[in-house]
């Protein structure tokens, strides 16, 4: 395989439920070439061996932002404030490239009532899509395997029913013959197998969405990884490796 695609996300899918702290669902996927996937996995489980004096501590944003588990020995601002410093230039410095879709879950009912389709089988749709795209952009032979966080039975059954669904009928935008031709697999995977690449994209998911919801506010996290999106041109990552629906 010539490239790695690691899927996660933050909030919550369901439409049952609106937080309105957090009314947002996104998605989150991180693209890296293998080779390049290597180096990031060297330098995060050395960053890790140096904080934690091992490298099986999975790093999970929730638990960092809120200083659980492993990660109480943030309470120490000096720990902190070096803790942070080092995993930013990680992220900072790593050769990968981010693809987000948030679906915002109360707009998304106000329009499309009973119709409204699950946020993240809608936003894996857009995301294949646009993985599909910037694997045409970068190189048209490559091929990709697709790494997916475990939810639940149920939820994995129905992802990956969504999935094949894809596959085989296509997108409004992509022909299931392309996803076919650059799709090699699709697996998933649990929190405690400590794969990398879903770390990452755990890290990346939350500053996505945080940007979604207050895009003028201004948040370091964010700035960190904000050129790592996919662009159609420089700079212009809205509607494409950064997309908010409706």
């Amino acid at each position: 395989m010539d490239y790695s695609f690691f899927l996660d996300e933050t909030g919550d899918h369901g439409l049952s439920f609106i937080d309105k702290n957090f009314p947002l669902f996104l998605l989150c996927g991180c693209i890296i070439k293998n080779d390049a996937l290597k180096e990031i996995e060297e330098r995060i489980n050395s960053f890790k061996q140096k904080c934690f004096q091992t490298t099986e501590v999975i790093l999970h944003s929730r638990e960092i932002r809120k200083c659980e588990g492993a990660f109480q020995i943030l309470f120490d601002l000096q720990v902190k404030g070096k803790f942070y410093r080092d995993l930013n230039q990680i992220l900072e410095a790593g050769q990968y490239c981010l693809i987000g879709a948030g679906i915002q879950k109360e707009e998304h009912i106000k329009r499309y009532g009973k119709g409204a389709k699950d946020p993240y089988a809608l936003s894996l749709s857009f995301i294949l899509e646009r993985l599909i795209f910037y694997l045409d952009k970068i190189d048209k032979t490559a091929k990709v395997e697709i790494f997916v966080e475990e939810r639940g039975k149920k939820e994995d059954q129905m992802l990956l029913a969504h999935f094949n669904s894809i596959l085989d009928r296509g997108t409004f935008f992509v022909q299931s013959d392309r996803f076919k031709s650059k799709i090699r697999r699709f697996s998933f995977h649990s929190k405690k197998d400590n794969i990398i690449g879903l770390q990452l994209a755990d890290l990346c998911a939350y500053p996505l969405a945080r940007h979604l919801l207050n895009p003028k506010e201004p948040y370091i996290p964010f700035k960190i990884i904000e050129d790592k999106i996919y662009c159609i041109k420089k700079g212009s990552y809205k509607g494409w490796g950064l997309k908010l629906f409706p």
